[in-house]
């Protein structure tokens, strides 16, 4: 072959080369694209476990502990006011007749009366800690790590926040135990009208047993404070238990990614749902007594007629003459006996019975969506393809 020949023969295959599609070039198209997916996958995965968590979450946390638990504490409230009633209804099964015979004789909505109160009194008391912690170095949050003076600092602020709500406490209570038989039915903002009347004297009915808010607002606070503490103690002890737990769990076992980000969502959302529920169990329990007390108080002088909660037919009036804590306990000790301070304790139980059912509900979706999204990380894969050897030129 001559010279030229061969140039031309050479320069042929290289523009053949040239214009030819390299297999290898396009592997490494086709697999850097099948990185690329399961990445977005992922990140769109993680951004709707987390709106189905916060969902489910909000969800049975708000529905649990002011909706569907208001009636329980309706007849808990009426109960632990009924200086006179015969029945204590320490445990639920007393409460069923009492329940259907207030839904035969006023319907069933007057186990929900005064619950737009209750959202009131708590956002009065809310405002209240975030206006003082504007004004104050009160801290409104504290963390595990802050120093002993932060959270006395902390303590306090909640204190001075309850005793600023306590007129409108004692307003809500009123609205949640008032028979409706015996009165109106109390308009949207009649507890802020109602509390400010407590603290200014008008348009409230002066006897010689109405308390004054002063009397009210030390107890108020300490209950408050007591009830925080053992719910913050409680969370931390079971969020802390719960975690250590996990620990020790991932660190013997090697999770794939889809279980790990599943399973982050679980604790995230329950545990701290598990936590606020052991809590609020824990609190009600040991802060009761006390909190019978100091509904008595509030109600004292009002002149206030409630549901017989012996039977549930008629109508009673209440009326005390306790002078401060130490006599209202003193008295309720030697004429109701020590149970009488655990008077519809009952009702405790029923409202945290429910509100288990609804956290096992809520764990049987929690898991439900975790096992889902957990699954879909575990479908099966095409393999990718080889790269193709260059033959040897």
């Amino acid at each position: 072959m001559s010279d030229r020949s061969f140039v031309q023969e050479r320069n042929r295959r290289q523009s053949f080369r040239h214009h030819e599609p390299r297999q290898d070039d396009a592997f490494y198209e086709r697999t850097g694209r099948s990185h690329q997916q399961p990445q977005e996958n992922r990140g769109q995965s993680e951004q709707i476990q987390t709106f189905a968590g916060w969902a489910i979450g909000l969800s049975s946390s708000v529905f649990a502990e002011h909706i569907l638990s208001h009636p329980c504490i309706v007849l808990r409230r009426q109960c632990q006011v009924h200086h006179n009633a015969s029945w204590y209804h320490l445990t639920p099964f007393s409460l069923f007749h009492v329940i259907l015979n207030l839904e035969r004789t006023q319907g069933l909505g007057t186990l929900w009366k005064g619950i737009g109160s209750v959202f009131l009194s708590k956002g009065i008391f809310m405002v209240s800690e975030t206006a003082i912690s504007e004004v104050t170095p009160l801290p409104k949050e504290v963390s595990k790590h802050s120093p002993l003076k932060k959270h006395c600092q902390h303590m306090l602020l909640k204190g001075l926040s309850y005793m600023i709500a306590t007129p409108f406490l004692a307003a809500s209570l009123l609205e949640t135990v008032q028979a409706d038989v015996s009165s109106e039915r109390p308009g949207t903002f009649d507890c802020l009208k109602e509390g400010v009347a407590r603290v200014m004297g008008w348009w409230t009915p002066q006897t010689t047993h109405l308390l004054p808010v002063w009397k009210l607002v030390l107890p108020t606070a300490v209950l408050g404070i007591a009830s925080y503490t053992i719910t913050q103690l409680a969370k931390y002890t079971v969020i802390s238990t719960i975690k250590l737990e996990e620990q020790e769990s991932r660190a013997n076992s090697s999770p794939v990614d889809g279980h790990t980000i599943a399973k982050k969502m679980y604790e995230n959302f329950f545990t701290e749902m598990l936590a606020s529920f052991t809590g609020n169990v824990l609190a009600d329990m040991m802060t009761y007594p006390l909190e019978t007390v100091v509904h008595r108080l509030y109600l004292q002088g009002t002149r206030t007629i409630i549901d017989n909660t012996d039977t549930g037919m008629d109508v009673i009036p209440i009326s005390t003459r306790y002078n401060g804590v130490v006599d209202c306990f003193r008295d309720i000790v030697i004429e109701e006996g020590f149970s009488g301070l655990y008077k519809g304790f009952g009702a405790v139980i029923l409202q945290y019975v429910l509100h288990a059912a609804i956290l096992r509900t809520a764990k049987f979706l929690f898991e439900k969506i975790s096992h889902e999204f957990g699954s879909s990380r575990h479908s099966p894969r095409t393999q990718p393809a080889t790269v193709p050897k260059q033959p040897l030129q």
